[in-house]
């Protein structure tokens, strides 16, 4: 049986984001929304989510390019001189793996944000992190203990195929991602022994803001068996303030609507849903 995930990060960016995926939910195949709680247009995306309860939605952590929920005097060693995370991944990933005190002040942050989705009355189906930030060690050790004091069920590890991208698109100049493979597989280990669901294979990497009609439509033509996640950036513009640099947001956006993709859902007999839905199967990895 082939099941499937489709979400929409960066649920609380800004409004365009939110306009786009409400659409994509209501008139397209979007499932789920990974919110940031301290997203500049996080109260708006709130206020859509509980207008719209078949949407499910889980937390997006904010670690790295964005506001910290707690105050800059707490987390010092988080954030820049004007109190938003640090830029420098490399940077900020090796002071929270080498200095306790550091860890400390990452351990209340991720914390707050739990709380602070709590806080929304909206049901946490699933957690990932920005820009994949918790793929690091300490971040996704402090997720798992922390995550499941707050109803953590669902991570997304993106454990990738590179078959099934090529099958898409044959002439695809793909990433090399071998160096995070061996991490990935011990990842998914742990979450699974945690009792988490996490899906047996995640799309998105590769073509992180570019995941185009072709794109999306190749990939659910070629769907493996097992459940599966596709995750989209979408926006009906991309002008909004933190936007990145190349994203194509509108094209991410028009893919989850368009007819050839809930064609390609109907050919495949993909079953459509959120983690919720598929977490009674109790999948492990």
């Amino acid at each position: 049986m082939k099941e499937l995930i489709v979400t929409a990060d960066d649920f609380g960016a800004a409004p365009e984001v939110n306009d786009a995926v409400e659409v994509a939910h209501r008139d397209g195949i979007l499932t789920a929304a990974s919110l940031m709680v301290t997203g500049p247009a996080a109260a708006d995306a709130i206020a859509r989510a509980r207008r719209l309860p078949s949407l499910k939605v889980g937390l997006h952590l904010v670690l790295v390019e964005g506001r910290p929920v707690l105050p800059a005097a707490v987390i010092p060693d988080l954030v820049d001189k004007d109190g938003s995370f640090r830029a420098n991944m490399a940077q900020a990933g090796a002071n929270m793996f080498f200095r306790p005190t550091v860890r400390r002040q990452l351990a209340a942050e991720i914390a707050a944000q739990f709380e602070a989705f709590r806080a929304s009355g909206l049901t946490l189906d699933h957690v990932n992190a920005h820009k994949h930030f918790h793929l690091h060690p300490t971040i996704s050790s402090l997720i798992v203990g922390i995550g499941c004091r707050f109803g953590m069920t669902a991570a997304r590890i993106p454990w990738e195929p590179r078959t099934i991208l090529r099958q898409a698109e044959p002439t695809a100049v793909l990433p090399t991602a071998l160096l995070l493979m061996p991490w990935m597989k011990l990842m998914r280990a742990t979450y699974g022994r945690a009792g988490l669901l996490v899906p047996n294979q995640v799309f998105g990497l590769a073509w992180s803001g570019a995941m185009t009609e072709p794109r999306l439509a190749g990939i659910l033509r070629h769907l493996p068996a097992g459940l599966s996640e596709i995750y989209l950036h979408p926006a009906t513009s991309g002008g909004f303030d933190g936007a990145a640099s190349g994203y194509r947001y509108a094209e991410e956006f028009a893919a989850l609507t368009a007819p050839s993709v809930m064609e390609a859902v109907r050919h495949a007999g993909v079953k459509l849903g959120a983690f919720a839905d598929f977490q009674m199967a109790a999948r492990r990895p």
